[in-house]
């Protein structure tokens, strides 16, 4: 009796009878809903069909092409934020998308996705890279063997795929966190406030940096003889992508 005497001289500045409580029980904050009043869906939101093959003009037969390994190296520049500014899949590092990962990519989002609110856009080109191949016991020579298939590069920072709609990010995170997972290269489910608060974080470790020696500033400098042993990719982007 004494604490409870005690607590509402303390608490309300007056002694209130003994058996009178506050009850906060069932008291909730809630944020009010999102408003999706702007958002229009389109009457097909699932992703679309791509080509195996592209098509050629007319006549004309597809060149053979070597590997080009710059077209997965290094950042991508352009497609690399989100239209709708929701969520997506964005690449972690380079890679090729074959004719497999696409249809992977459109059937568990196509089954997963609730197209009455939702829809996706691709941030990728259809397959249009040419793969060369042998066949199994050929000996070497010869010259370049036929297409096997064809594979899209794709650079690190590229946003594969966009999923918009009125939806919550926790909708859309279990099966576009599926999708990510089975690329052939590391990939991870964004949105667009996450996006932004990497780049914020981003910007600030390099204003808080005070030491000037940074590798940029080693590559450019050629300090300790640096150029006998860098790769060539690290003068363009000083250690940042392999």
């Amino acid at each position: 009796m004494a604490c409870r005497t005690v607590f509402n001289k303390c608490f309300y500045g007056n002694e209130r009878p003994v058996g009178w409580f506050l009850s906060t029980r069932g008291i909730k904050n809630l944020t009010p809903p999102p408003n999706y009043g702007n958002i229009e869906i389109p009457e097909k939101g699932k992703p679309k069909y791509m080509d195996k093959v592209p098509q050629p003009w007319g006549n004309v037969k597809m060149p053979k092409m070597i590997k080009n390994l710059r077209f997965m190296r290094g950042p991508e520049e352009i497609h690399n934020s989100l239209i709708h500014k929701q969520y997506g899949i964005v690449a972690l590092g380079g890679g090729r998308l074959k004719f497999g990962h696409f249809e992977m990519i459109r059937l568990t989002i196509g089954r997963k996705m609730d197209t009455s609110r939702m829809f996706t856009v691709w941030r990728v080109d259809p397959p249009w890279q040419p793969v060369t191949r042998k066949g199994q016991g050929q000996r070497m020579g010869g010259g370049k063997g036929a297409i096997d298939h064809y594979v899209t590069p794709v650079k690190a920072g590229r946003v594969i795929i966009e999923l918009a709609g009125k939806c919550e990010f926790d909708e859309v995170k279990g099966f576009l966190g599926i999708v990510a997972h089975n690329l052939p290269f590391k990939a991870m489910v964004v949105s667009h406030e996450m996006m932004e608060k990497q780049k914020k974080i981003d910007e600030a470790k390099e204003r808080a940096n005070i030491n000037p020696y940074t590798f940029e500033f080693i590559i450019k400098n050629n300090m300790g003889n640096c150029h006998s042993w860098i790769k060539r990719i690290d003068h363009f982007y000083f250690g940042k992508y392999v």
